[in-house]
């Protein structure tokens, strides 16, 4: 990558309602923590124009967009340290992604493993822009000049789409505009799995509300659901390897770690030979320490729908400084005339 860059953070979630622990440690919380490390500009959004790549209710998708954003700010991003927007109030990223549908390769789009898993064998009956929302995804960290994205594992192959994209265009057009982002992956927890099977992701889609920890639920609520969570009979080990084959402990240890800010090492040997029922009382009390207060400011900024749009608005304004230019550097690039 070369030095005429500014180091940019993008990252985005969809606004589908019932956020949980995963979204906090897996995203929320290592956004946060790359705000406040100032090494890079960070741009933050809630992808409501991949949400509707299936259908959503209108009502559910604009509460959903606006608890996102509160989510957001009670994690700790502030924006007015980052760039915090929805994806639809900036039109950018719609038109780069025209532009990128152009340059993908059908070919390309066919063989991301999340149109398969999401299509199904009834791919016939999918939509256009969910086969086509990786040029999107694409778009949306290109058009700020993102530089790193942090990612979980199932987004590494958009990212290396969002490469090639990159990469073919400025070999096609024999210029050196968009920067190959590079993908940001860390953290003990950065998969958070099933309070009840630990072989599984949470989700907010698991029929049973035991097996995540809701953004919103409150501090009872939190403790109860990490005494609860799925074990074993066993003490912990005194190294990690002792957990390779029990999903479960592993687990809890992983988000202890997270929530602590230490690593999985550092919590098997300070909890060496403790039984699971004394190590969940304390990593409950961990737990509501640090995520009972998100649920308490989510609570309140959701009692005002308008600041919330206020500060979209305030984001969206932002975030166009940056993408403006860029858009009219590759329409210009391109050969479209006219402005």
């Amino acid at each position: 990558m070369t030095a005429k860059f500014t180091p940019r953070v993008f990252s985005g979630m969809q606004p589908s309602g019932d956020l949980h622990l995963g979204n906090y440690l897996g995203a929320m919380k290592r956004w946060v923590d790359m705000q406040n490390a100032g090494t890079h500009e960070t741009v933050y959004c809630m992808v409501d124009l991949h949400a509707i790549t299936v259908w959503q209710d209108p009502a559910a998708l604009a509460r959903s967009t606006r608890e996102l954003c509160a989510g957001f700010i009670a994690a700790g991003i502030d924006p007015e340290k980052s760039i915090l927007i929805n994806q639809s109030q900036v039109p950018e990223h719609a038109q780069l992604a025209w532009i990128f549908n152009c340059v993908a390769r059908m070919g390309w789009m066919g063989r991301m493993t999340q149109w398969k898993d999401k299509a199904g064998k009834n791919a016939e009956a999918a939509s256009l822009g969910l086969f086509a929302y990786p040029a999107l995804m694409a778009a949306d960290i290109l058009i700020y000049h993102a530089t790193h994205v942090p990612v979980g594992e199932d987004q590494k192959q958009h990212l290396e789409l969002t490469r090639d994209i990159a990469a073919k265009f400025n070999h096609d057009y024999g210029v050196d505009f968009f920067p190959i982002t590079e993908p940001v992956i860390e953290g003990a927890a950065t998969r958070v799995m099933n309070l009840r099977d630990g072989t599984k992701k949470m989700s907010k889609s698991d029929p049973s509300d035991m097996t995540r920890i809701n953004m919103t639920d409150d501090a009872d609520t939190i403790a109860r659901k990490i005494k609860k969570a799925k074990t074993d009979p066993d003490p912990l080990p005194d190294n990690l390897g002792g957990l390779d084959a029990r999903p479960e402990a592993r687990n809890l240890v992983n988000i202890w770690a997270a929530l602590a800010e230490t690593t999985p090492e550092a919590v098997v040997e300070a909890n060496a030979g403790k039984l699971f029922g004394y190590f969940k009382q304390d990593l409950a009390e961990i737990a509501v320490e640090k995520l009972a207060p998100i649920a308490e400011e989510m609570a309140r900024l959701m009692q005002d729908e308008g600041e919330i749009d206020r500060i979209l608005a305030r984001g969206a304004d932002r975030a166009r400084a940056l993408s403006a230019p860029v858009l009219e550097e590759t329409y210009r690039i391109v050969g479209m005339v006219g402005r």
